[in-house]
């Protein structure tokens, strides 16, 4: 079935909270989907960022972001006063997100609300004053519970960054880094509170959540989640589990994962996460992952992978190089974890992101797995099916007349510019490409441009078709989201509530009609 979405992140939402998050906005937010005709909203991880502010990099592959806990709805419950956050300075704009600030404050009323939350959990009247309790802590001891596998040592972890102002477990005393039995559980008996406060961040963090969600699939919009491949060097997962991952003795990566030189980078691109040691996750049966993606589908109704082609083959970089240049493509698990994953999980719904430079071998896997794949419009025309003397013309794979049906089509996503940014960037060969492909004169506005190439995603044959909002507003590169390899300017970008209007959504719905998209 057609169908059509959005791709913002939480993160973008407006409000006045200094960043988007679980409030009213995100409920408004849903209702202007719901009224422009969109069946999706896709979003970026929901993880604890660290270091860089990258949802992609993330203190854990569980835990969710507690930034994105609404202290309106905290205010609601009675665990925080208004005058509490109200006139507190979260940054110096709507339309921007400070994290150095947010990390400053945000957490400071964060463990007011704490403090009120335990006051109520450690009470003895189970009722509370006027049902404050149960409104407040319903359901925590169950949370707690289903989620032991990895809330409690998640906890644990941050409780100890903490105590090590914030420094890499990689640089923490043996005995915390090695996990040191005794050590660890006189640890937790010295900072219980402090472990209580990040379950309890969690705890409130996945209840609004499920809120929001439920919130969503009433209004028939349905929410397309995103996971990284890997998990961060500096996590709780590899803190945790460090046999799943290629680790020293010492507790140290001996391989991290990256990507080959190309023409976008001399010496290739150095992530720097950890590899999965995929015999011991074999071994297991994967049990890791089935509980990963188990988690997944309590939070979305769809999940994007990122570089899937790293199940096929993952590139190995010795972890005391500082370029990805004397890396080396090494086998993956292949179809077998995915075998895994639907036995013991059923029928759920992967979008596989295969981007950049894609094999026989990958393709074959994506086939075999029956996912739907990408195709992004900016991809179509940079000269792709030129790179080979014996390409034919028009044998970009990005191409709209070249897309399948079981595909997921993009405008651009949160690592390209916005088509507008894009338009004023690419080459006068590319753009007249463009002109020639959209049947349009040399005269056009860019920002008319956009609408054509927005209708020409609409129009695909690919079954879904998400566009980034941006390109629905026609913004340029001061929207954009993300510029990989760069730091300090990404990550803050957030849509003023102004802009989403009955016309916009008029406008979007209209489109949903014309191309069989509701």
């Amino acid at each position: 079935m057609r169908s059509c979405g959005i791709l913002m992140p939480v993160f973008s939402l407006p409000g006045k909270e200094g960043i988007g998050c679980f409030s009213k906005e995100a409920y408004n937010f849903i209702d202007f989907l719901a009224k422009a005709g969109q069946k999706y909203w896709q979003i970026l991880p929901l993880g604890q960022t660290s270091y860089g502010d990258s949802p992609y990099q993330s203190f854990s592959t569980f835990a969710g972001n507690p930034y994105f806990i609404s202290l309106q709805t905290l205010t609601d419950k009675k665990l925080l006063k208004e005058s509490e956050w109200a006139d507190v300075d979260f940054g110096g704009s709507e339309s921007d997100i400070d994290y150095g600030r947010l990390y400053k404050v945000r957490y400071d009323i964060l463990r007011t609300a704490y403090k009120r939350f335990k006051a109520l959990l450690d009470s003895k009247d189970s009722s509370g004053a006027k049902g404050k309790k149960a409104e407040a802590v319903k359901g925590y001891g169950s949370f707690t519970n289903k989620n032991k596998e990895w809330l409690h040592d998640y906890a644990v972890f941050m409780a100890l960054k903490d105590e090590h102002d914030g420094k890499s477990f990689m640089e923490w005393e043996d005995e915390y880094r090695l996990r040191d039995k005794k050590a660890i559980k006189s640890f937790e008996k010295a900072h219980s509170d402090e472990i209580g406060f990040y379950e309890f961040l969690q705890y409130e963090f996945f209840t609004e959540w499920k809120a929001l969600k439920k919130y969503a699939n009433k209004k028939g919009v349905e929410i397309i989640g995103d996971i990284p491949i890997y998990v961060a060097a500096d996590s709780s997962d590899v803190w945790t589990s460090p046999s799943l991952f290629q680790m020293n003795a010492q507790g140290r990566p001996k391989a991290v994962a990256g990507c080959p030189p190309d023409a976008f980078s001399a010496t290739g691109q150095l992530w720097g996460n950890p590899l999965y040691d995929w015999k011991a996750h074999k071994a297991s049966g994967f049990k890791w992952w089935i509980l990963r993606m188990k988690k997944c589908m309590e939070l979305y109704d769809v999940v994007r992978i990122d570089h899937f082609r790293g199940f096929d083959e993952y590139y190995s970089i010795p972890a005391k190089d500082k370029t990805a240049e004397n890396g080396k493509w090494k086998k993956g698990p292949g179809y077998a974890l995915f075998k895994a994953i639907h036995a013991e999980l059923g029928e759920i719904k992967i979008i596989a992101e295969d981007l950049g430079y894609v094999t026989d071998t990958v393709r074959a896997l994506v086939d075999k797995t029956g996912y739907p794949n990408m195709k992004i419009i900016e991809f179509a025309f940079d000269g792709r099916d030129s790179s080979s003397k014996d390409a034919a013309p028009g044998s970009n794979e990005y191409l709209p007349f070249n897309h399948t049906k079981n595909s997921v089509v993009y405008t651009g996503t949160h690592d390209n510019e916005t088509i507008l940014g894009w338009l004023d960037s690419i080459s006068k060969e590319e753009y007249q490409q463009v002109l020639d492909y959209t049947d349009s004169k040399a005269k056009i506005s860019k920002k008319k441009l956009t609408r054509k190439l927005v209708r020409m995603a609409l129009g695909s044959v690919s079954e879904m078709a998400i566009i980034p909002i941006q390109d629905y507003l026609g913004l340029d590169n001061s929207a954009r989201i993300n510029t990989p390899s760069t730091l300090g300017t990404n990550w803050r970008w957030r849509v003023s509530a102004g802009d989403m209007d009955d016309k916009l959504a008029k406008r979007m719905l209209k489109l949903a009609n014309i191309y069989g998209r509701r």
